[in-house]
C-alpha cells in the first residue's frame, strides 16, 4: 500500500464544508421563524420552522441527494418541539428545549473526558481520518481531552447565555442576540480548535517523522 504523510485538510476547505451546513441548519431556520413570527404570529412561525426542515428533506429526495441521518433526527426533534410549543402556546417552551438538550450534551462531553473516551475525538473521526499510530500518541490523547473540555464549556456557555436571553428578553431580541453570541463563541472555539489541532500534528511530525497515513484514493 502506498504511504504518504498525514496532512490535515486546510482550514479554508473545512470552512467551505461547515459554512453551508451552518447556514442551512442554524441561520436559515431562525430567519424563517423570525420572519414568520413577525407576519403570522407564533403558530405560523412554528409551522414555518417545521415546513422549512421538511422542504429541505424533500428537496434532497427530489434531487436524489443523500439525506444525512442528522437531518432526519433534526426533523423529528423540531416536529416534537413544535407540537409542544403549539400545545403550550409558548415560544419559550419551543426554544428552551434544545438549550436543555445542549446542557445535557455538555455534561456528556465532561463525562467522556473522565472516562478517557473524549467525544471530540469520535466526532473528528467522522470527518477526518487519523491513523491508529497517531491516535495512540499521548500528545494526541491529551489534545482531544483538552479540546473536549473546551467544547463542554463552550456548549454550557452558549446554553446559559441563550436561556438567560430567552427568559429576560423578547423573542425577537433573543433570536438576534443569541444567534450572534453563539456564532461568535462557537466560531472562535472552532478556529482555536483547528489551529491547535494543526499545531499538535506539526509537533507530532517533528517528534516522530515516520508517522504516516494511507494515501487517500479517489
Amino acid at each position: 500500500m502506498n504511504q504518504s504523510p498525514f496532512v490535515l485538510p486546510r482550514l479554508t476547505a473545512m470552512l467551505k464544508q461547515a459554512v453551508p451546513r451552518l447556514l442551512e441548519g442554524v441561520v436559515a431556520p431562525l430567519a424563517v421563524f423570525y420572519a414568520a413570527l413577525a407576519v403570522l404570529g407564533l403558530n405560523g412561525a412554528l409551522g414555518a420552522a417545521v415546513a422549512w426542515v421538511y422542504i429541505g428533506l424533500l428537496w434532497r429526495l427530489v434531487r436524489r441527494r443523500p439525506v444525512p441521518g442528522t437531518m432526519v433526527l433534526a426533523a423529528i426533534a423540531i416536529t416534537a418541539r413544535a407540537v409542544l410549543g403549539l400545545w403550550t402556546g409558548s415560544a419559550v417552551v419551543y426554544f428552551i428545549q434544545p438549550e436543555l438538550g445542549t446542557i445535557c450534551i455538555s455534561m456528556a462531553f465532561l463525562a467522556s473526558v473522565r472516562l478517557r473516551r473524549p467525544l471530540v475525538q469520535k466526532l473528528t473521526l467522522d470527518y477526518i481520518h487519523l491513523p491508529s499510530v497517531v491516535l495512540r500518541h499521548e500528545r494526541i490523547r491529551r489534545f482531544f481531552a483538552r479540546i473536549t473540555l473546551l467544547w463542554a464549556f463552550v456548549l454550557l456557555t452558549n446554553s446559559t447565555v441563550s436561556i438567560w436571553l430567552l427568559l429576560h428578553q423578547s423573542i425577537g431580541t433573543y433570536l438576534l442576540v443569541r444567534t450572534a453570541a453563539v456564532a461568535v463563541i462557537s466560531g472562535l472555539a472552532f478556529l482555536g480548535s483547528a489551529w491547535a489541532f494543526r499545531r499538535v500534528l506539526h509537533r507530532l511530525h517533528a517528534e516522530t517523522p515516520a508517522v504516516t497515513a494511507p494515501a487517500v484514493t479517489g
